[in-house]
């Protein structure tokens, strides 16, 4: 007994030897306690995780940077198990048992599930005040659920968000799939499915269920807006002119009984058709062509005729039509791509923070259908889709670069430019939202109210003006587009955009921008100050701005800003 005893003393005699297996036995230590808490925090019905994650992250807020490393090592590992495993989600999941599927039905009741999806939730998830959870459906990427407008956000994807941007375009329902997609329209074509299959976390909240694989979380929305007249989900665009050779312009047509407004747009709808023409008892679906534009308004007594099927609505008649667009997207603008070939000839778009820069990338993408670049790089444009983020600004590969420069040296480092000009009180307010808000975002009231506010304009509003008159002293080939002007006449200024970049105009693709102008980038009309956030000594220094940007302009034989910049 003494000799083995005698040994392990000579063993942890030499130091080496000593100072390592210590280390073994602490590093041996530490894991086996957080095994055990591992195992703890995942016992249980669910929820308790939670509060032994919180005592770890204390934990390791007082442990030294190697034991910091270590401990996200094996949080990692952990975290990882536990996904494998069965998954937590909100209580009216949590309460079908050991995993089991519900029993659905799946006939033409697409709202059946309403009552089943209530079991558990709570005042805030039934009705929010905009929305109510409907429940759980399958999506089929040939034949989708909501077919209205679509974008995604595999960052920052929430059900507020998608909710808004669907009210925000009239839709009647917002479904969320695959934790970052959301779907608009206004009738759900699809059966349910168990709610236990819409169990992905949303990408932006991980408290709220966002669909799941080829299912969808579906609300009814509550508000409606008042930016478009809307007949449903369609929007009405006006009263027209039968086109010169309508079966060319509008190819697809058909004699409904009782006609009314309902049955034409289901009709154009179920056609894939973006466009419902109501000519008395015929119907007609189609596109905007050059052949039928949309650019030429009837007075709308032209098409006073009562629907058959319908007292209070016109259906038009044999030489004025009455239009509406449904709710299908026209694609004919979607595909983008890279150039061919890559260009040395670096095109600018200039712009001060808040002159819609982001509005005017999404214009030119589909108008052209080629990317475009960035001085910078922001991961959620990237994760919207501008897939020309990720590219450095000299690449070549894009048909023009995003910047907000205005030093000689970075300007004087494109070819050319299209120099976007806005109202810099509107400019101001959005890029302030923009800052702390987010693109689509708005700061919060104390921000407005606060120290905030007129810091930034103090140091903003000059910049306003110094951006322009840089760009209009050392840019070589300068292209001016207001803002204002380009949300009035967006087929001729996008046209003259797209002229400017030396490429041949499609017609077809600009008028299918027209149908879908706004993309996913406008913020919504919901959330207005009530107050003017300029006080008098604003409005006196921004004035002036105003003036020295207008002289600037006429100077150089421009136009001079639009008659609302102008101090009143």
């Amino acid at each position: 007994m003494a000799k083995p005893l005698l040994r392990i003393q000579r063993y942890f005699c030499r130091k080496p030897v000593r100072f390592f297996s210590l280390i073994l036995l602490y590093l041996t230590a530490g894991s086996l306690v957080l095994l055990h808490s591992g195992f703890v925090g995942d016992s249980g019905p669910g929820g308790r995780g939670g509060r032994h994650s919180v005592v770890a992250s204390e934990a390791g807020g007082r442990a030294s940077s190697s034991d910091t490393r270590g401990l996200g090592i094996m949080s990692r590992v952990f975290k990882e198990t536990r996904r494998s495993g069965r998954r937590f989600g909100p209580r009216w999941m949590r309460k079908s048992g050991h995993g089991g599927r519900d029993t659905v039905g799946r006939g033409g009741d697409y709202t059946s599930s309403w009552n089943r999806a209530l079991k558990g939730r709570n005042a805030k998830d039934i009705d929010d005040g905009r929305a109510k959870y409907i429940g759980c459906y399958i999506d089929d990427t040939q034949k989708r659920a909501l077919r209205g407008v679509s974008f995604f956000d595999y960052k920052k994807m929430t059900v507020f968000r998608c909710q808004d941007n669907c009210a925000e375009r009239g839709y009647m329902y917002a479904g969320l799939e695959f934790g970052a997609e959301c779907f608009c329209g206004h009738k759900i074509q699809a059966p349910n499915a168990s709610d236990s299959e819409c169990n992905m976390e949303c990408k932006g909240e991980r408290s709220n269920m966002c669909g799941g694989a080829n299912r969808l979380s579906i609300y009814r929305l509550e508000l409606s807006q008042e930016s478009a007249r809307r007949y449903g989900s369609a929007i009405f665009k006006g009263c027209f002119h039968r086109p010169d050779n309508v079966t060319a312009a509008l190819p697809f047509s058909a004699v409904i009984q009782n006609m009314s407004v309902d049955k034409c747009v289901d009709m154009c709808t179920e056609r894939e058709k973006s466009l419902a023409a109501l000519a008395g008892e015929r119907c007609y679906c189609g596109f905007p062509t050059p052949l039928f534009s949309l650019h030429e308004l009837e007075d709308e007594d032209m098409c006073l005729y009562r629907c058959p099927g319908e007292e209070f609505e016109s259906c038009g008649n044999d030489k004025f039509f009455v239009v509406y667009q449904t709710q299908v997207q026209d694609n004919r603008c979607m595909d983008r791509h890279f150039l061919p070939a890559r260009t040395k000839q670096l095109v600018a778009l200039a712009s001060f923070p808040g002159a819609g820069n982001t509005w005017a990338r999404h214009l030119i993408e589909l108008a052209t259908g080629f990317y475009t670049g960035s001085y910078y790089f922001d991961g959620s444009l990237y994760n919207k889709g501008f897939k020309g983020e990720r590219d450095h600004w000299r690449s070549g590969r894009t048909i023009c670069i995003k910047t907000h420069e205005s030093g000689r040296k970075e300007i004087e480092a494109f070819d050319s430019s299209i120099l976007m000009i806005r109202n810099p009180y509107k400019a101001l307010m959005a890029e302030f939202n923009r800052k702390f808000g987010g693109h689509v975002g708005f700061a919060s009231q104390a921000h407005w109210r606060g120290k905030e506010w007129p810091e930034f304009v103090k140091n903003y509003a000059p910049w306003w003006a110094s951006h322009t008159l840089d760009w209009l002293t050392y840019g070589k080939n300068v292209h001016v587009v207001h803002f204002e002007e380009l949300k009035r006449d967006l087929f001729s200024q996008l046209k003259g955009m797209v002229q400017f970049l030396g490429l041949k105009v499609s017609e077809d693709r600009l008028l299918c921008v027209e149908g879908q102008k706004d993309g996913n980038f406008k913020r919504s009309g919901l959330r207005k100050l009530e107050y003017d956030p300029y006080t008098p000594d604003m409005r006196v220094n921004i004035d002036e701005l105003i003036r020295t940007v207008d002289a600037a302009l006429k100077k150089r034989n421009m136009s001079g800003v639009p008659a609302e910049y102008m101090p009143r």
